[in-house]
């Protein structure tokens, strides 16, 4: 099991998780609500002669909860997380909320992404998520960063959608199918826009990646083997 390291950010201290061999070809993963970096360790243990970092975004696990939340906030902890790590070009892989910091961020910084795998990503359109309930334990967040994410999710910025044309990396969607509660053909539409995207369905729910391992590490391995890291 990976031990968890530190990267000091302006104002953040981030928690993150490395996998594989220093100098492999270098893969950020981002964890979707309620998980942390951890949930990442199945598929970097599969994934050879790749270097997988997998931050706790800000309020989630052992990352610093400082207060404020929102997902453009989390795309700038990705580039001062990249940064403070002297990682100057990534493959980044998002599942859920995590994936959507992944595409704002290749929005945004198109040269520091060399790939982009988006599991299961909400589409930037109104989605009328429901907020689960709190759970009665503390949950390993900040409740605050979940309801933030949530209502980000249910009413996103247009420019989100419209933005989706600048990603230039190749990119991997991966949608989960008829038993996910996100909208299948809008995520359709999302790969139809991004320019250099290819859609795949592996039929898991929205948790593809933890329901269906071995085909999501296949799918993943494939595409990463098509394209330059």
């Amino acid at each position: 099991m990976s031990r968890i390291e530190y990267a000091r950010l302006p104002g953040l201290r981030m928690a993150y998780r490395v996998w594989g061999p220093a100098g492999g070809r270098t893969l950020v993963a981002l964890h979707g609500g309620g998980a942390t970096g951890a949930t990442w360790s199945g598929l970097a243990g599969g994934l050879d002669g790749v270097r997988t970092y997998a931050p706790d975004l800000r309020g989630f696990g052992a990352t610093d909860r400082p207060g404020r939340y929102g997902l453009e906030l989390m795309r700038d902890d990705l580039l001062a997380f990249l940064d403070a790590l002297a990682l100057p070009r990534v493959t980044m892989l998002g599942h859920s909320s995590g994936a959507v910091a992944a595409y704002l961020f290749a929005q945004a910084h198109p040269e520091r992404v060399a790939a982009l795998v988006l599991a299961e990503p909400p589409p930037p359109v109104p989605l009328g998520l429901r907020l689960p309930d709190r759970p009665a334990v503390d949950p390993p967040y900040d409740w605050a960063a979940r309801t933030a994410v949530v209502a980000e999710l249910n009413d996103p910025p247009p420019d989100w959608w419209e933005r989706l044309t600048q990603i230039t990396s190749p990119t991997l969607l991966v949608a989960g199918g008829a038993t996910s509660h996100l909208p299948q053909r809008e995520l359709a539409r999302m790969a139809d826009r991004i320019p250099a995207a290819r859609l795949a369905r592996i039929d898991g729910g929205h948790a593809v990646h933890t329901a269906r391992p071995a085909e999501f590490l296949q799918v993943v391995q494939d595409f990463l083997a098509s394209t330059a890291g």
